[in-house]
C-alpha cells in the first residue's frame, strides 16, 4: 500500500510516499481503507524535533505520521462485534500514541471508531475528529448552563468545535478571532466575537467562569484577569502548568490545568449524534489531494486556517 512516512526529523522534504506492507490487525481492531485524513497541528510542529517524535512515536525511523481518518471497513477483528466489513467509520486512532494514519490502510481499535453521521462525507467526518474531540473533552462535564465562556480562537480548529459545544451546553460564549471571521464565529453561535487587532480581551471582559486557552501559559496568564473566583482555564497548549503561572492562579483563586486529548469511542459516537442533529458542523479550509501532504503539512504551518485541513485519497 502506498503510506507517506517521515525518513527523518526536519522540514516537508522529509515526507516521502513509498509502499510499505499493508499492516495486519489484531484481534480487537479493524482494518480500516482510508478515504480522507485529518491534519492537526500536533501532527506538523514535532515533526522538526527528534524529541517530540520520539515522545509520540518511539526512536525508530521512518515513521508514519497523523491520527485522524475516515475510511470503510474492509477486515474485522475476531474479538470485534460492533462493526462488519463495509461499514463506514471515522475517529481519532492511537491518540496520544502511534495513529499511522498517513496510509491507504490503517489498523485501528474498534473503541477508537464509531459509524460515520448519516448524511456526513468522509472529509467532514473526518475533520470532525481530534479537534472536535479536544474541545469535547474539555468542555464536557465543566460546562454548564449559563456559565459565562471565553473561547480563544474561535475560527480555528479546536475553537470552532468549542464555540458550538459550548453553546449547545448552554453557555453565553465569547470568543476572540480576527476582524474577518467575525461573521464566522457568530455564525456559530458566539454570542460576542473580540476582535483581538482592535481589542484586548483582557480589558473588556470580567467575571468569565470559564477559559479554554490554546495558545499556552502567556496567554492563559493574561486569561486569569478575566476570570472569577473559582473560575477555570483549561489549555490544549499546556501539558504542565509551570509553577509561576500556577503561583498566580492560586493568588487570584481561579484554576489552571492542560489536557490532552485521547481516544474514546463514546466521545466519537457523541460527535456523531451531534452531527446528526445538527448542533455541531465542521468547517474545512481546504482539502489536498493524497500527495499533496506537504503542501497540506505547510498550510497548517502558515496558520489563519478557517476550520481544518483534510486530505483525500
Amino acid at each position: 500500500m502506498k503510506a507517506i512516512v517521515l525518513t527523518k526529523a526536519g522540514g516537508v522534504e522529509n515526507l516521502i510516499m513509498q509502499e510499505v506492507a499493508q499492516p495486519k490487525i489484531k484481534e480487537n481492531e479493524v482494518l480500516v481503507k482510508v478515504n480522507a485524513i485529518g491534519l492537526n497541528p500536533a501532527d506538523v510542529k514535532p515533526k522538526y524535533v527528534d524529541e517530540m517524535l520520539n515522545m509520540f512515536f518511539g526512536t525508530e525511523r521512518p515513521i508514519i505520521l497523523g491520527w485522524d481518518i475516515a475510511g470503510t471497513i474492509s477486515e474485522v477483528g475476531s474479538e470485534v462485534s460492533n462493526f462488519k466489513v463495509g461499514d463506514k467509520v471515522f475517529g481519532m486512532v492511537n491518540f496520544p500514541g502511534v495513529g499511522n494514519a498517513y496510509a491507504e490502510y490503517v489498523a485501528a481499535p474498534a473503541d477508537h471508531l464509531a459509524l460515520m453521521p448519516q448524511g456526513a462525507s468522509y472529509e467532514e467526518s473526518v475533520a470532525s475528529t481530534l479537534a472536535a474531540l479536544t474541545a469535547l473533552q474539555i468542555l464536557e462535564g465543566r460546562v454548564k448552563k449559563d456559565d459565562k465562556v471565553l473561547i480563544h480562537g474561535g475560527s480555528g480548529g479546536v475553537g470552532h468545535f468549542a464555540v458550538q459545544i459550548a453553546k449547545s451546553l448552554g453557555a453565553y460564549v465569547y470568543t476572540t478571532a480576527s476582524t474577518k471571521n467575525g461573521d464566522f464565529v457568530k455564525s456559530l453561535g458566539a454570542d460576542e466575537h473580540i476582535d483581538y487587532n482592535k481589542v484586548k480581551y483582557e480589558e473588556v471582559l470580567s467575571d468569565i467562569d470559564f477559559v479554554l486557552d490554546i495558545f499556552g501559559p502567556e496567554s492563559a496568564e493574561t486569561s486569569i484577569k478575566v476570570l472569577k473566583k473559582g473560575g477555570t482555564i483549561y489549555s490544549t497548549a499546556i501539558m504542565e502548568v509551570p509553577e509561576s503561572l500556577a503561583n498566580k492562579a492560586k493568588e487570584a483563586g481561579v484554576n489552571v490545568s492542560g489536557l490532552l486529548v485521547k481516544s474514546s469511542a463514546k466521545d466519537m459516537n457523541t460527535i456523531k449524534k451531534m452531527m446528526e442533529e445538527g448542533t455541531l458542523k465542521p468547517t474545512i479550509d481546504k482539502v489536498f489531494p493524497f500527495e499533496d501532504m506537504r503542501d497540506a503539512h505547510t498550510a497548517v504551518e502558515k496558520g489563519g486556517l478557517v476550520g481544518k485541513v483534510v486530505v483525500a485519497l
